[in-house]
């Protein structure tokens, strides 16, 4: 393979494929999908040939991603991480590699000649008169990894919590031969010296620099291999899943500090964040609680005898119910009804619940299980509301999406009327404006699409893997939210509620 040809079919230059076997190449599954295409064309029998030639067209199953030089098999319908005896996969990704460094050498030439010349003006946006260039960068897929990138993309684009990282001091995990070295992993790597909060900082300061070549998070993805198994291997995951699991084990290493310097230390230092932060969970404070960690006051009721039961619980999200009788209309524009909107699925969260046969509360006055109500109260709002609206349910045997539009504000979420005690609190303290959406696009939870909205400096942007695009708020609000971050406004803001 001395050059690689251009994309033989249509003239996309967005996610190329090469086929190992003839080096054509073709356009991935979620753009024309004519790599597919490809293999599925070179399985048709053929009659009038030869036993050799069936058998090499039969060979077109397996194809290398340009952008992260992942392997995947059409056949077995996944990722391939082994390699040949000879290591000709590995040789094809150097290859592939050797021929990026030259092109971003050509264009780092290219772009020079741009700054000098006038034409440069029209790669600008006009944004209120003035003009400002795109800033974001992508994030490739590394094989199903657009969940890990929706979720990455959103995080970036909360300031508070990404300034945080970016500002931590760098650690250097490798040295001496490996220093410096790109590499490929696998999951037979036994590597212990990992640190997801030194990747995730990595990350965060890799995006939003002006690069226009996306960024490969392969590092953090094979930090998240290591320290969450559930994550290993390259099948489509949820993405309020992976959320979690990364907010949880980054809290954890905060509290255990890094590089010899406690990271609860430094987020004591930081006033703003700790002055009114009194939500731990698991322990001592991080910047993952003093951002996104709220209180619910769980109150419970026995229906027999009256008693009442109070709990407090952290929380780093709110996962809501989209209400059964919205979950028949699909789209905004339907005629079926009203529309579902964000407070309908916040009131059906904290409206009060008797709780079914299979629920019954152990009641420690009757000494029995009883009949009883429960009900939900915010005691303590986070700076962050992540709210994730529960679209995957389980029946008997599979899980379904539910696909209901659900209208949400892009500013002024009022959740004062949400909280235990709404009169402690003042009139703009309870106002929240949208920072972040995560959409899934599809039917199931182990297929599909994952992209972001989100908005960096007044714009809004989409996130869709290695493409950024500029969009705008009509289109924002027309988008099924899956996960949706709202950040606290400042006292300053304007008067529009939800």
């Amino acid at each position: 393979m001395q050059s690689l040809p251009h994309l033989a079919v249509c003239r996309s230059n967005k996610s190329p494929w090469v086929c190992l076997t003839c080096s054509s190449v073709h356009c991935g599954r979620y753009v024309n999908g004519h790599a597919k295409k490809h293999y599925e064309d070179a399985q048709v029998p053929l009659t009038n040939h030869k036993k050799s030639e069936k058998q090499d067209r039969a060979q077109h199953t397996v194809c290398m991603d340009c952008s992260s030089y992942s392997t995947y098999c059409y056949r077995c319908d996944d990722f391939v991480v082994n390699d040949t005896k000879l290591g000709l996969v590995q040789k094809v990704r150097e290859h592939l590699q050797n021929l990026e460094n030259s092109a971003f050498t050509a264009d780092r030439h290219r772009k020079r000649k741009l700054l000098e010349n006038s034409t440069l003006n029209s790669k600008l946006l006009k944004v209120n008169g003035s003009t400002a260039a795109i800033c974001a960068t992508g994030l490739r897929n590394l094989g199903n990894t657009c969940f890990m990138n929706a979720i990455l993309q959103s995080l970036s684009n909360i300031e508070q919590f990404c300034c945080y990282f970016k500002e931590l001091p760098a650690v250097e995990l490798r040295n001496g031969k490996t220093a410096g070295r790109r590499t490929y992993h696998t999951r037979s790597q036994g590597d212990n010296n990992v640190s997801l909060v030194e990747e995730f900082r990595k990350t965060l300061c890799a995006l939003w620099q002006g690069s226009q070549t996306a960024f490969s998070p392969e590092s953090l993805f094979y930090v998240v291999w290591k320290i969450m198994p559930n994550f290993r291997g390259y099948q489509q995951q949820d993405a309020h899943e992976f959320m979690r699991y990364l907010l949880d084990h980054l809290h954890l290493e905060l509290q255990g500090g890094f590089n010899g310097v406690s990271r609860s230390t430094i987020l004591q230092e930081n006033s703003a964040l700790s002055a009114s932060n009194k939500c731990c969970i698991n322990g001592a404070s991080t910047v993952v609680t003093a951002i996104f960690g709220g209180i619910l006051q769980n109150e419970v009721n026995c229906l027999i005898c009256g008693t009442e039961s109070r709990k407090f619980d952290p929380f780093l999200d709110l996962s809501l119910d989209i209400p059964s009788q919205f979950r028949s209309k699909r789209s905004k524009n339907q005629e079926n009804g009203p529309v579902c909107s964000l407070r309908d699925c916040l009131r059906s969260f904290t409206d009060l619940e008797e709780l079914d046969e299979t629920e019954l509360y152990m009641c420690h006055k009757c000494k029995k299980k009883q009949k009883s109500t429960k009900k939900f109260w915010i005691q303590k709002l986070p700076k962050v509301l992540c709210l994730h609206l529960k679209r995957f349910h389980w029946t008997a045997y599979l899980r379904n999406k539910v696909d209901t539009y659900v209208e949400f504000p892009l500013r002024g979420l009022d959740m004062k009327c949400y909280l235990l005690e709404p009169e402690n609190s003042g009139p703009d303290s309870c106002l929240y404006d949208l920072a972040a959406v995560v959409v899934h696009h599809g039917s199931g939870v182990g297929s599909g699409h994952y992209t972001a909205y989100a908005t960096h400096e007044g714009r809004w942007f989409h996130f869709n893997d290695s493409t950024v695009t500029l969009t705008d708020e009509e289109t924002v609000v027309k988008a099924k939210a899956y996960i949706l971050f709202y950040v606290e406004r400042q006292a300053k803001a304007g008067s529009d509620k939800l």
